[in-house]
């Protein structure tokens, strides 16, 4: 994988170049094997937290990797065209609008020990722009050459917080235009229950059930674009242990393997939509 700058990245985008590479600060990873019709993003898989920022969290790295989507970039690697936040939630949240990307408390804790200083809030503040402006310029790609785009924005929530049954997964259209893709996200949440896992995990999928689809990557693509569709497509934690941080590799390889499959069907069923 190289490392390119924002520019080299712009470049290859705008020249249909296919390239794999890391942002010049290695806050976040761009895979294009071909310019296609539809693109996966993973924005809270990322675990990185800035040494000049560790004595000055709360958090430890384990409540950090708490709120976290480990693995969600792994599960959607396989398609051609992929990007992925790097860097924790904890530092800057590339699913918040920028005023609000930087917590100052999380999930009722108060994050910093002191203040952040403007150099620290600028330095994050910069990385969320740059992924922006490269998740931008993806999209745009994608509705010149094809139309339209569609933008698979793949999340993982908790199921430790929820004291009622809760489904395997969950897709969130609250933000998207229900009048025109009302029949892609239902297709999209029944290719989701189709998903085989293993120890028996529950075959369920459901819609605004857990979350609503509230995301500002969702939001912000769904502005600036009049032909894109964004699903925020959640998974529970039933790949991993909550509590002790373990991973189960097999239901991981399992939804990565599955989603190869029904990520282009739905992508096809969306290039063959009138919109």
């Amino acid at each position: 994988m190289r490392k390119l700058s924002i520019r080299e990245i712009l470049d290859c985008i705008a020249g249909e170049i296919p390239f794999e590479a890391v942002s010049p600060d290695y806050s976040f990873t761009l895979k294009v094997e071909r310019y296609a019709p539809y693109l996966c993003a993973a924005v809270h898989d990322g675990h990185q937290f800035r040494k000049s920022l560790w004595d000055n969290c709360h958090h430890t790295e384990y409540e950090r990797w708490f709120e976290e989507d480990p693995c969600t970039y792994d599960m959607i690697y396989g398609h051609p065209m992929v990007i992925s936040g790097l860097d924790s939630r904890f530092e800057y949240d590339l699913n918040r609008e920028t005023s609000e990307a930087i917590y100052k408390d999380a999930w009722g804790k108060k994050l910093w020990k002191q203040p952040l200083s403007g150099a620290e809030r600028q330095r994050s503040l910069d990385k969320h722009e740059a992924f922006y402006r490269v998740a931008h310029a993806m999209v745009a790609k994608i509705e010149e050459k094809y139309g339209k785009a569609l933008i698979i924005d793949m999340h993982s929530y908790n199921r430790g917080r929820w004291d009622r049954a809760i489904p395997t997964w969950n897709l969130g259209t609250a933000n998207i235009d229900n009048s025109r893709f009302d029949s892609l996200a239902t297709s999209w949440r029944e290719k989701l229950s189709s998903v085989k896992l293993p120890y028996k995990i529950p075959e369920t999928a459901a819609i605004n059930d857990t979350f609503q689809g509230n995301g500002y990557f969702l939001k912000y693509l769904t502005k600036e674009f009049s032909n894109t569709l964004v699903l925020a497509t959640e998974i529970a934690k039933v790949y991993c242990d909550e509590t002790s941080g373990i991973i189960f590799p097999e239901v991981v390889h399992a939804v990565s393997s599955q989603l190869r499959h029904l990520i282009p069907r739905l992508a096809e069923e969306f290039s063959e939509t009138r919109i």
